[in-house]
């Protein structure tokens, strides 16, 4: 009795119109994809880069995965789409353009090398997963020359046209000084035959001497 009260129950939703999920999150035939906020970039590399076309039915799935596109372009930093009737509208706001490209607070390392470390360089648009990588980049040439407690600290200054200044304010810190060498497990040489090998040396008040 229960089956036949289940298969009525189910040939009154077909009948109803109710359809399974996947085919409900199916939206209309796309209109028109019309851009907004842009100012550098060519509305039609934003509808390129979404990889929606008129007359396609996308999902919600669909519009997601248009909206991670964009965001992996590196060219925004905000990015929101939606439906308005047929037509899909894609609004967005553009990542500045660095304008000048400048190093504070480094005495011991010029801005030449700096400048050859860092792959940001003016008139490169200005993402911050970008400048984290290159103030990593600068604090690894300070720790390369045993300077372990540098500090670098990006600035931005914002100007008009979407521009901005990038400034690494460095403090270079103390050089790390190395107190004791040991040697673990060596036994066909002594401790002292292994230290006269090596160009690590302990600290020492007179080492200032050489």
């Amino acid at each position: 009795m229960r089956y036949f009260r289940n298969l009525m129950l189910l040939a009154t939703i077909v009948a109803a119109g109710v359809v399974p999920r996947d085919a409900a999150a199916q939206q209309s035939a796309i209109g028109e994809i019309r851009v907004e906020g842009t100012q550098r970039i060519e509305i039609e590399t934003v509808r390129s880069y979404s990889k929606l076309r008129p007359g396609d039915r996308p999902t919600d799935r669909d519009l997601d995965e248009a909206l991670k596109s964009l965001f992996a372009t590196g060219l925004f930093s905000d990015v929101s789409i939606r439906r308005e009737g047929a037509d899909v509208v894609v609004r967005v706001v553009e990542n500045p353009i660095i304008n000048r490209l400048a190093f504070e607070g480094n005495r011991r390392v010029t801005d030449e090398v700096l400048t050859e470390e860092v792959k940001l360089r003016p008139r490169v648009v200005f993402t911050r997963s970008r400048v984290q990588a290159d103030a990593q980049r600068i604090m690894e040439i300070y720790r390369r020359s045993g300077r372990f407690a540098v500090v670098v600290e990006p600035k931005v200054v914002r100007l008009p046209q979407n521009r901005v200044d990038l400034i690494f304010e460095i403090e270079e810190g103390d050089l790390t000084t190395i107190r004791k060498i040991s040697f673990i497990g060596n036994e066909a040489f002594d401790d002292s035959d292994l230290r006269g090998v090596i160009q690590t040396r302990e600290s020492a008040w007179y080492r200032f001497l050489t």
